[in-house]
């Protein structure tokens, strides 16, 4: 009885060292989670303009650019997929995994090859172990994302657009990353970055009342759209970044927190069985001097 004593003391306390830890790295996402969303809200209203920019650029000219300007027959497109470097986060990278092979399998479907590009060390880690291609993967940075590691990972993919498909260019850019709704609620969604969707831009702006700015072009509005797409480009992907990283922080939050709280649960209940076992033990302790001492007894008096 003594040893099952132990091991209940023994597992509790180790159980009260992983709640330490859960509790402070649940305290530590929720004060990351605000400065995060503070960032999203300053980034969404630029890369909201930006595209708004670019929209009246194209539509007021007839200029054809990869921008803006569908191919009758797209036969590759790149899928940037975002993920975290760390775990502990429930399942926030396995569900942005699932919905980029979800999309990689629509684009299949629809007869297009699929170039896959990642950020994040589970991601890196998911496509690496299926032995699956990857153009190109960054770490290091998930979980605060500066505009520099935006255009650094831009870069390769404007590089791409910009290239003919017989030179190893795309025709289409999507990106997978998780959507910050709320502190509970976080999304994974797919957006197509390029070529930008003209109808869907303005019938958002219809939408929301808004009207498209009118611009003259200097020197030409081939020229502007060329200054643009890397912009343009640069700033979805850190939007979609810092999107991701609150998203990140909020559901390593609730994971740790729901860790701590089941923590809890079980060291109660170990708790309750520890006592249980000590007090069989003194239960048993007592019937044992109780037994010796009748045994005694009777001993002395068939002497005497």
């Amino acid at each position: 009885m003594g040893a099952q004593l132990r091991v209940y003391k023994r597992r509790i306390k180790a159980v009260s060292s992983t709640k330490k830890i859960t509790k402070a790295m649940e305290m530590i996402a929720a004060s990351r989670i605000v400065k995060a969303q503070r960032q999203v809200q300053a980034s969404t209203p630029y890369a909201r303009e930006l595209t708004r920019a670019v929209t009246a650029v194209a539509t007021g000219s007839n200029t054809k650019h990869p921008l803006t300007t569908e191919v009758d027959n797209p036969v590759r497109a790149a899928v940037l997929l975002l993920t975290s470097d760390r775990g502990l986060a429930g399942g926030y990278s396995s569900n942005a995994i699932k919905a980029a092979d979800r999309l990689t399998e629509r684009l299949r479907s629809e007869g297009k090859e699929v170039d896959t590009y990642v950020v994040g060390r589970k991601g890196v880690a998911y496509y690496g172990f299926r032995e699956r291609p990857v153009v190109e993967s960054w770490t290091g940075f998930t979980d605060k994302p500066s505009y520099s590691d935006a255009k650094t990972v831009a870069a390769p993919l404007i590089e791409a657009v910009q290239k003919d498909t017989a030179e190893g260019g795309v025709d289409e850019l999507h990106i997978v990353f998780t959507e910050f709704v709320s502190m509970m609620t976080q999304q994974p969604v797919e957006n197509r970055l390029l070529p930008l969707s003209l109808d869907e831009v303005a019938e958002k702006s219809a939408k929301e009342g808004e009207i498209l700015p009118l611009y003259d072009f200097e020197p030409s509005a081939e020229d502007v759209l060329d200054a643009l797409l890397p912009r343009y480009v640069e700033s979805r992907i850190y939007n979609a970044l810092l999107q991701a990283a609150a998203s990140e922080h909020a559901a390593r939050r609730r994971a740790m927190k729901s860790a701590s709280d089941n923590a809890g649960e079980l060291i109660k209940t170990l708790s309750r069985l520890a006592n249980a076992a000590r007090q069989a033990e003194i239960t048993q302790e007592i019937s044992e001097i109780v037994g010796g001492s009748s045994a005694l007894a009777d001993a002395t008096a068939g002497s005497d």
